[in-house]
């Protein structure tokens, strides 16, 4: 997992250069972070107060959680799995086997 600082404050993860989180790390809107969803979880996400579809990539399922203090821990959490296992997902085979063969890397298909 790579953590990528970009201008004007944005904080970045990615697996092998595919993105799964974006987080504001400045002032008005710091935390406020963009994950990855499933469209339904859009749809469902983007009707409710807090959410909205995130700036730029929203047309491909991209969610911007507007205060994350308003928000349930275990929610937020599976959010962010959710978004990892897609960015997982989305690798070619060779690139996922790289990465889950790696010590300390959390991943739910291990056992």
């Amino acid at each position: 997992m790579n953590e990528i600082k970009h201008p004007g404050n944005l904080l970045s993860y990615s697996l092998l250069g595919k993105k799964f989180a974006y987080f504001k790390t400045s002032q008005p809107e710091q935390w406020r972070f963009s994950v990855k969803t499933s469209p339904a979880v859009f749809m469902e996400l983007t009707d409710q107060e807090g959410f909205k579809p995130a700036r730029f990539m929203g047309r491909f399922y991209w969610v911007s959680v507007v205060d994350i203090k308003k928000m349930n821990d275990e929610h937020l959490k599976s959010l962010i799995e959710y978004s990892y296992q897609a960015a997982l997902n989305g690798l070619p085979k060779y690139k996922q086997a790289i990465i889950k063969n790696i010590p300390n890397i959390k991943n739910n298909n291990r056992k």
